[in-house]
């Protein structure tokens, strides 16, 4: 989960066609980026006790919560925050009695930010580690869970070869994500069929989340997409590109 960068920034920006290919580059894709937005947001915690902001809300966590709870997700249950930013839906996690949770974030600081927040709340059974979720170290696997909110999203924006970089992500959570676990994401970038054709293979759809709806012009429609994933097989490890 990112957080901080404001969800409004990272609203649909589309060159070419409709499939969904190319986002127009953006700094919300660079590490860069979010480096500077979480050595602010640890400023302004040390300093204020300001956690910083949430990518779509409040309600975007508690979306997630409600349905671990009604699928019963057990409270041991190996979980993974997928750049996880300023920690707080880990803190959340953590207060509802869940043991195994691990965030990660590709920013130095943004780890930095999640664990004074954490060390404040007097909270200690939770893992954090520096790690580039396309680049990862061989230790992360075995993950039940995997949740993501807004993270695939600034990948989608990256200047450098997105559509490579999207690419990588799938990979990488074939090696995180345990066969029969759940991959729950929430985009403002991405429609629900545009995140069925992403993340097609080896993954199927379990669950839509329901999420605010708009009007507009007679038609009506979703700002957010918030899916849940179940992996049925792992997939693209070895799959020319």
């Amino acid at each position: 989960m990112i957080a901080g960068g404001g969800a409004e920034a990272a609203a649909r920006s589309r060159e070419g066609s409709p499939g969904g290919a190319d986002f127009a580059p953006s700094a919300l894709g660079t590490r860069q980026h979010w480096d500077a937005v979480y050595e602010r947001g640890l400023n302004n915690f040390q300093e204020y006790g300001d956690r910083g902001e949430i990518w779509f809300g409040e309600e975007s966590m508690n979306r997630l919560i409600r349905w671990m709870q009604k699928q019963k997700i057990p409270l041991d249950a190996s979980v993974l925050d997928i750049g996880t930013g300023n920690g707080v839906f880990l803190v959340k996690l953590a207060k509802l009695g869940f043991s195994n949770i691990t965030g990660i974030d590709y920013s130095p600081p943004a780890i930095q930010l999640s664990g004074s927040v954490i060390e404040k709340e007097g909270l200690s059974n939770i893992k954090l580690k520096v790690e580039d979720f396309l680049n990862l170290s061989t230790e992360l696997s075995g993950f039940h869970i995997c949740i993501d909110i807004g993270t695939f999203d600034a990948i989608s924006l990256n200047p450098d070869n997105a559509v490579e970089k999207r690419k990588q992500y799938v990979k990488s959570l074939s090696r995180v994500l345990k066969a029969k676990g759940f991959f729950l994401i929430t985009s403002c970038n991405w429609t629900k069929e545009e995140l069925l054709n992403e993340f097609s293979e080896g993954l199927e759809l379990f669950e839509e989340l329901p999420t605010p709806k708009f009007s507009f012009g007679g038609r009506s429609g979703s700002s957010v997409a918030a899916l849940v994933f179940q992996k049925t097989r792992d997939f693209s490890l070895d799959k020319p590109s």
